[in-house]
């Protein structure tokens, strides 16, 4: 069975805490605070790791979006003070062969910007933070507003048009093969796109080889 790749959003009452057992992991912390492994992160921030892992939230509480691999990694429900919402999850049936790298990073696009056809070397969960998107794929148009998730499988073509009246930008976490550490994932499929400006702007988070998991 392939391995899965699961997007949960963390709501953290003040003060509350959760405790997760080992597990390729990326958070990122949408709004609030939390300390991970004694780091104390706030909005727009993460956290990445393969270990068990205590995340606890500040006076004020948190949201994080929490990307798990393997997938079958889910928050106690008697926890207290903490809610657990499956945004999404799926079956990476194009996972690279070879040793993988793990890479959580925001793609952010200015009014009206587009990522012009293309592919990328690996499968991988996007979410929305902010703005809206338009993806065109296997022959449909899907728009997704803020919070609003999508599966990319990375060999299919993917056309994203951002909207025309306000930056917008979305998480991700990709898994990849280790050889394009530090390197591009993406391939556009049209030569003449090639040379065309990019208006993309990216911010790296975590790029971190991963063991390959079971299944």
């Amino acid at each position: 069975m392939p391995a899965m790749l699961r997007l949960t959003e963390d709501t953290f009452s003040n003060d509350a805490a959760l405790a997760l057992p080992a597990a390729a992991r990326f958070i990122f912390v949408v709004h609030g605070s939390v300390t991970i492994a004694e780091r104390t992160l706030s909005d727009g921030e993460a956290w990445h790791g393969e270990g068990a892992v205590r995340i606890a939230a500040g006076k004020a509480g948190a949201a994080c979006w929490r990307f798990d691999l393997p997938a079958g990694i889910t928050a106690d429900a008697a926890t207290p003070g903490v809610t657990s919402r499956e945004k999404l999850a799926a079956r990476l049936e194009t996972l690279p062969q070879r040793e993988l790298l793990l890479r959580g990073d925001s793609v952010g696009f200015p009014p009206g910007g587009c990522a012009y056809l293309h592919r990328h070397q690996g499968p991988g969960i996007r979410c929305l933070i902010e703005g809206g998107i338009r993806i065109d794929t296997h022959g449909r148009s899907t728009s997704y507003g803020p919070g609003g998730t999508w599966y990319e499988s990375g060999p299919d073509p993917v056309f994203a048009q951002a909207a025309a009246d306000r930056p917008s930008r979305f998480v991700r976490v990709m898994i990849l093969p280790r050889a394009l550490l530090g390197k591009s994932s993406i391939q556009y499929v049209n030569e003449a796109d090639k040379e065309k400006p990019r208006l993309q702007q990216y911010k790296i988070f975590a790029d971190a080889p991963i063991a390959r998991p079971e299944g």
